[in-house]
């Protein structure tokens, strides 16, 4: 009786009762799974903004090397027609999912006034671009 009594005397003097030890290792496992979920949920989501900025397709913040898409014209699920500009020149070019071709190299590029007009502005790109290609042929 007196080594029970001193059992209980001995649990009493732990500041950490049997139950507070149970409840603490249901805590961290919680702990865990929380920080485990906030993780995976985090990566996720980058993920996703990784995705939806490709799929938006934004353009690099990164120097183009002095080329730029002026304008551009799809004509297809995955093909483009591209004015690009290189510099002072500019190209008209079909890009596909298998390559990349020049169709023509612009005699007068088009410049930052003609391309600021309204009425330019106005007209939608595939007139401009047979406007350029029929004065191509002409040459």
């Amino acid at each position: 009786m007196t080594s029970c009594k001193n059992r209980l005397n001995l649990l009493a003097l732990l500041p950490i009762s049997p139950l507070a030890l149970a409840e603490t290792a249901s805590n961290e496992q919680l702990d865990w799974a929380t920080t485990f979920g906030s993780l995976i949920f985090v990566v996720a989501f980058i993920l996703f903004l990784a995705w939806l900025l490709k799929r938006m397709r934004v353009p690099s913040m990164m120097n183009q090397g002095g080329l730029s898409i002026v304008r551009q014209l799809p004509v297809g699920t995955r093909e483009r027609v591209v004015i690009v500009q290189a510099g002072e020149e500019q190209f008209l070019v079909g890009v596909t999912s298998q390559s990349v071709q020049l169709i023509s190299k612009l005699e007068k590029p088009l410049n930052q006034e003609e391309l600021s007009k309204s009425a330019l502005a106005n007209t939608p790109f595939a007139t401009q671009l047979t406007q350029i290609l029929k004065k191509n042929d002409k040459h």
